[in-house]
């Protein structure tokens, strides 16, 4: 029992470095030819195995109930929804400014939980909406003669999933009282692959489109990082506890996307850009102590 108590750390490293490298890389079979619509289709497949692997330590049992249907679908929808928006905002931007934006997710959830459900949230809380709201300006900052992504196209795009996904938190606040984690994992699984006929519908087959090793297998590798990756987190949270868990997956996956970026687009942000990222990251951190606190 003991070791299994301890593995909370364990689950927690390989989660953000999935999901630190899977955000820093999720661009590249698409600037390989391969559609952004393409990429949510190998996504969803890749959910298939990691939520098979989830029943079958929980022992094959799944919540199958009305309530865990209705809650599992629409966190799913909302997650799979954002998910299929990211695709196409990686086209215009590049993840060192998409990520630490969506890193501000719980701004969404926080301000939901306040005006919907009234409940009450404390002062890191409200430090940590104002600081993102400050980010927000920051990441949107368009330095004069050089601006390394023209327009603002890029931050309403950005805005969906960042909004679906702060919504699909809220709504994890009933799931996850009415249903288990790895329950609730398959629904999300169940609802992304049944988008799979509109990603195919929106993909213009007209086109060319890289079928080889750099298309969608390497993205079936990309996006195997992001299924398994969520997966570890399912189990952190059960072995370890949350106050410890949220804020470090919340601030380091980002962390490491930026780093990672920034390397791979081999550039250097204008100062207010960078101080806007850490002030997301900053943002994140504060916001997941105050989730866990509530």
């Amino acid at each position: 029992m003991s070791s299994k108590t301890n593995s909370w750390l364990i689950y927690v490293i390989i989660h953000v470095l999935f999901i630190g490298v899977w955000g820093a890389v999720i661009e590249i079979p698409e600037k390989n030819g391969f559609p952004a619509t393409l990429g949510y289709v190998v996504w969803a497949l890749t959910m298939v195995p990691a939520a098979l692997a989830a029943l079958k330590i929980k022992g094959w049992k799944l919540d199958f109930n009305k309530r865990a249907m209705i809650w599992g679908g629409a966190a799913g929808l909302l997650g799979a929804g954002g998910q299929l928006v990211l695709f196409f905002v990686l086209r215009i931007a590049p993840a060192y400014l998409v990520f630490p934006l969506l890193s501000l997710t719980p701004v969404v959830t926080i301000l939901l939980a306040v005006f919907l459900l009234h409940e009450k949230t404390g002062k890191l809380g409200w430090i940590g909406v104002g600081i993102a709201l400050v980010s927000i300006f920051m990441l949107s900052y368009q330095p004069v003669g050089g601006a390394q992504v023209s327009g603002y196209t890029w931050m309403l795009l950005t805005a969906i999933p960042l909004l679906a996904w702060g919504a699909q938190g809220y709504i994890m606040r009933f799931a996850n009282e009415i249903m288990s984690a790895e329950s609730l994992y398959f629904y999300m699984m169940a609802t992304s692959v049944m988008l799979i006929p509109f990603a195919l519908y929106l993909t213009d087959f007209s086109q060319p489109i890289e079928w080889s090793f750099k298309g969608p297998y390497l993205s079936a590798i990309i996006q195997s990082l992001n299924a398994f990756g969520a997966l570890c987190l399912v189990y952190a949270f059960r072995y370890g506890k949350a106050i410890i868990i949220a804020p470090i997956t919340t601030a380091l996956s980002p962390v490491l996307t930026v780093a990672l970026s920034l390397a791979l687009y081999q550039t250097i942000p204008h100062p207010v850009i960078i101080a806007g990222i850490a002030f997301a990251i900053v943002s994140a951190i504060l916001m997941g102590f105050e989730e866990v606190k509530s």
